[in-house]
Order: C-alpha cells, then structure tokens, then sequence
C-alpha cells in the first residue's frame, strides 16, 4: 500500500531553542525539520515524512494512517477526580445546562 504524505497533519513553529522554524508532523512524532524560513521548514519536514514511508514500506512496517482519514464518533470518556466532577456539575446546574453541555463549552474554547 503507497501512501503519499500530502494527507497528513503538519505544522511550523518557531524553535527559541534552535533559533529557527519547526517542521513537525502529528503522525510521525519522532520526525522534525529545522530551517531559516516557514516554508522550507514545511518542504523539508514533507519531505523527511515522504522518505519515512519508503523506507517503513520497505521494512513491512505498518504506516500511520493521516488523522484526516480517521473517523471520529464524538463519543470519548474521561476519568476525573470525583470532587471535580461535583465542581462540574454544580457550574452546569447554576448555568441551567446539562454537564455535557458545560464540558462540550470548556473544550470548545
């Protein structure tokens, strides 16, 4: 299966540490790109991902399937402490909507 790397979730921030722009992407965490310019930050860390997946495809490693292809249910738990829990529910219950509501609010920000 060939993959090619324009589906996946890049992104450029600058580095203080390295005194240059970042080139990152989410699926393949442990691949970066350091350059002078966004752009060649962005061209480079594509590019690094590109020879990421030969070399996997060679390996018969499974290769990360982009975020953009994933569905997504809108369902997830989260385990919290009971007394945040109670905090939630009395913010909700005092704004006259539902816990979830509140939540879906908090995390929409």
């Amino acid at each position: 299966m060939t993959l090619t790397n324009d589906r996946y979730s890049y992104r450029v921030i600058w580095s203080d540490k390295d005194d240059e722009y970042l080139g990152l992407c989410a699926e393949f965490p442990n691949l970066s790109w350091l350059s002078g310019t966004p752009e060649a930050a962005l061209k480079g860390i594509r590019r690094v991902v590109a020879e990421g997946i030969k070399i996997m495809e060679a390996d018969g490693d499974t290769i990360p399937e982009p975020l953009s292809n994933k569905k997504y249910s809108g369902k997830f738990s989260v385990r919290i402490p009971p007394e945040v829990h109670r905090n939630l529910s009395l913010q909700a219950a005092e704004e006259g909507v539902s816990l979830n509501r509140l939540i879906n609010a908090r995390l929409s920000r």
